[in-house]
């Protein structure tokens, strides 16, 4: 029973002292506007009034580094990166119309040419057409010649043929009239008479 009562003894002490410590933060917390200004001028320099001289003068020196990084440095560096930007298109540009011209002019030589070729083939078609028709000319010409001299020896063939055929016919004619005369009548037959009755016959 007594241990117990010690040990209980340094926890009541520790509780109390921790109240004690509580009812001290409690009355601290309640303080004035003033005393609020005074603990944040002392904690943070910036609000001290005696420091803004030296807080002006290192601003102006921070923004005068800027400045100049920024005008020596950095935007020479971002200039020069937008001149070759800005040339690089430049020339892409100059590049693009460069070829877009040479295809122009590169098609108007493809159309002057197949023009060309065009007129080309229609004059050599005309000029085989023409030479086809004159060898045709030619060849009907002379298969007409050929046809002309072919009848003109059939017609002098049949022409003689005919006067063949006449004088074999007379001769013929001739023959049998004498042999007749000579078998009805009681004297020869004058030949002259019989080939003059003959021809005077065949010539009716």
């Amino acid at each position: 029973m007594e241990n117990e009562t010690e040990a209980a003894e340094p926890a009541a002490d520790a509780a109390a002292q921790t109240l004690e410590a509580e009812g001290a933060v409690a009355p601290a917390a309640e303080t004035t506007g003033a005393e609020v200004l005074e603990v944040a001028e002392t904690t943070m320099p910036q609000l001290d009034v005696a420091l803004f001289p030296n807080l002006i003068f290192w601003l102006v020196v921070a923004i005068l580094a800027l400045y100049l990084i920024l005008t020596r440095v950095a935007l020479p560096r971002i200039g020069a990166i937008l001149a070759e930007r800005n040339d690089a298109i430049s020339n892409d540009l100059e590049q693009a119309a460069i070829f877009k011209r040479r295809a122009q002019e590169a098609e108007a030589s493809y159309n002057a040419a197949l023009a060309k070729a065009r007129e080309e083939a229609q004059k050599i078609a005309a000029e085989t057409k023409a030479q086809v028709g004159r060898e045709l000319a030619t060849l009907t010409a002379k298969a007409d010649a050929e046809i002309a001299a072919k009848a003109a020896e059939s017609e002098r063939r049949i022409r003689e043929i005919e006067a063949s055929a006449v004088e074999s016919v007379g001769a013929v004619a001739r023959d049998a009239a004498a042999a007749i005369v000579a078998a009805i009548g009681p004297r020869p037959a004058d030949e002259a008479a019989v080939a003059a009755a003959v021809a005077a016959r065949m010539g009716g």
